[in-house]
Formats: C-alpha cells, sequence, structure tokens
C-alpha cells in the first residue's frame, strides 16, 4: 500500500496577485499621507504668521507707536523662519510708520497673509512687493 502525502500551499501565482493588491493599496495610502502632510505643513506655517500679529502689537507699544523696522525684529524673523522651515515659500515682509503686511506662499499653491488691520487669510494672489495691506 503506497501512501501519499498531502502538499498543502500557494500557488506562485496566488502569492504574485496578494503581493500585487498590497502594493497597491500602499500607494494609495502613502498618496493620502503626503496630502495630510502638506495640511499640516500648511497649517502650521499659517499659526505662524497668524502669532506675528501679537507680536507686531508688542513691537508696535514698544517703538513709539511704529511700525518701522518691523520685518527686521528679532521674535517677527523668528516666526517668518518657523513658517519657512514649516514649507512656507515666497515669505514677504513689509511695514511702514502705520501699517504691516506678511505672506506667505503655502504649499497648496494660496497666499496666506495677516495685516496690521486684522485682515488675516488666503489669497489667490500675492499681495504684491512693499504692499503693507493684505
Amino acid at each position: 500500500m503506497i501512501k501519499r502525502t498531502l502538499q498543502r500551499g500557494f500557488t506562485l501565482i496566488e502569492l504574485l496577485v496578494v503581493i500585487a493588491i498590497i502594493g497597491i493599496l500602499a500607494a494609495v495610502v502613502l498618496t493620502s499621507l503626503n496630502d495630510a502632510r502638506d495640511n499640516a505643513n500648511d497649517a502650521s506655517a499659517k499659526s505662524s504668521i497668524t502669532s506675528i500679529r501679537a507680536q507686531a502689537e508688542i513691537f508696535y507699544n514698544e517703538n513709539n507707536y511704529s511700525y518701522a523696522n518691523l520685518c527686521a525684529a528679532a521674535e517677527i524673523t523668528r516666526l517668518t523662519g518657523a513658517a519657512t522651515a514649516q514649507g512656507a515659500q515666497n515669505l514677504d515682509c513689509d511695514s511702514s510708520a502705520t501699517d504691516y503686511a506678511v505672506e506667505v506662499q503655502l504649499r497648496s499653491g494660496q497666499y496666506f497673509c495677516v495685516d496690521s488691520g486684522g485682515n488675516a487669510g488666503e489669497q489667490a494672489a500675492s499681495k504684491g512687493a512693499a504692499a503693507t495691506q493684505c
């Protein structure tokens, strides 16, 4: 009497199909993660630029009620540097004795701007060079 042993396992084609499915799912997840990372960097850059408002008012009160040279102030430089480190591009800080505006281009392509008039928000286009209002 001959004994037969059963061989159990997966064929090569079954394994390749499973590997292909895992690869497709990984590609979808990585794409979603990149979008989430960009959104998080944009939110962080917006937060840094929004914080400039409070620092600008402190600067204004401490400098004879003038925004002149605001963009060179140490705290403003630190906040604009943080926004740039978070992926913001094309940072533009302009100030005069009575007004200021700070703008960055986000990873999404939009521009985020804050100014001395209380404006803060995203815009499709840049505020323009040397403009002190959004």
